[in-house]
Parts: C-alpha cells; sequence; structure tokens
C-alpha cells in the first residue's frame, strides 16, 4: 500500500505574493518564503528586537549614502525563496526599490536567538545560493557574530567561515573601507 503522505506544496515567489493580492496572507503576516515552504516566524524577543535595531544603526552610520540599509523587508533570493532578513544592505538607492524587491544584497544579517539552526541550515544556502557576498548571523547566545564569505552559489554554500566577538570589528568585504565594532551590534548583556 502506497504512503498517503504528500509532500507539502512548494511555492514560488510569485504564486507566494499572489496569496497576499488573494486575501490569503495579509502583508505583515510574520511569515516568509524560504525553499517554496511558507515558515512562520516567532515574535522578536527583546533581546533580538535590540540587536535588530543596534545592527541597522550601525550599518547605516557606517555606510552612509554608498547603499540602502533594508529591514525585516523581503529580499529576492530566487524562486523559491522571499526571507525577510532582520537587515540588508543593498545596492542602489531607496528609489531603486519603489516598484520592487532586492534582488541583490552586499551583505544580509539574521539575528538568531531561537533561530540559530534555521540561519544556519535553511538560509546560509538559501543567501550563499543568490550570490550574497556576505552574510553574518548575530549569535545572541554566543555574543559572537559569525561570519560567512566567498559563496559558492552552485554549491550554495559559503568557502569560508569566521567569527568576531565583543572588543573587536567587523569590515565589510563589498565595502572597502567600511567596519563596524561587534560591541555595536549586540545588546548589553543580561545581569
Amino acid at each position: 500500500m502506497a504512503s498517503s503522505g504528500a509532500a507539502p506544496q512548494r511555492y514560488t515567489v510569485h504564486r507566494y505574493l499572489g496569496l497576499v493580492d488573494e486575501g490569503i496572507l495579509r502583508p505583515d503576516d510574520p511569515v516568509e518564503l524560504l525553499e517554496g515552504l511558507i515558515v512562520a516566524e516567532p515574535p522578536a524577543n527583546p533581546p533580538h528586537a535590540s540587536a535588530t535595531r543596534r545592527i541597522s544603526e550601525a550599518l547605516r552610520a557606517a555606510v552612509g549614502e554608498r547603499a540602502v540599509i533594508c529591514v525585516q523587508q523581503p529580499f529576492l533570493a530566487g524562486r523559491y525563496s522571499l526571507p525577510e532578513p532582520d537587515v540588508a544592505v543593498v545596492p542602489g538607492q531607496l528609489e531603486d526599490y519603489d516598484t520592487i524587491h532586492p534582488s541583490a544584497a552586499l551583505l544580509v544579517v539574521e539575528v538568531a536567538d531561537s533561530s540559530l539552526q534555521q540561519d544556519r541550515l535553511t538560509k546560509a544556502p538559501i543567501y550563499a545560493g543568490a550570490t550574497v557576498p556576505e552574510y553574518w548571523i548575530v549569535n545572541l547566545a554566543e555574543r559572537r557574530v559569525e561570519i560567512y564569505r566567498k559563496p559558492w552559489p552552485k554549491r550554495r554554500r559559503y568557502a569560508a567561515t569566521l567569527s568576531a566577538s565583543p572588543g573587536e570589528t567587523i569590515t565589510l568585504a563589498s565595502l572597502n573601507n567600511i567596519a563596524v565594532a561587534v560591541d555595536d551590534l549586540l545588546p548589553k548583556p543580561r545581569r
């Protein structure tokens, strides 16, 4: 007897966005499309929200007008993925994205507490496959930044992995002479 366990439906980005037009999803629903699956995003706890604010402010100050800083906005990462990274640095100017979602990024940052495994195992391959040159996971539990560089799009992985701790700075691979301090990215430790 054949198994009745059918594989879950795999959505394209086009079909996923159509669910909003049809009223099945609302634009503010806490979900994102990863590898064709609609995945719920957990609500941000205070440390996660704080880290997201800190990262966006630090990158905005460092990058200035050289690129656009997007906070929890859709990033077109291929036919089957439309993640909403916590912070992304995308090329161009604000008006470049008035009618389209960014499909290229200089840097993507995810803040990880409960999402650490998904950020490593699902999102890293998505971003490498989309040729994002640099991906950071701000690991709140270990108070460090995991840095992934040198994407291999066909293999959907990064060739280089580094780590930065408080007291260190990170120089952005795609933007010469721009560095941010790890201390500026992390919320203050709980006492």
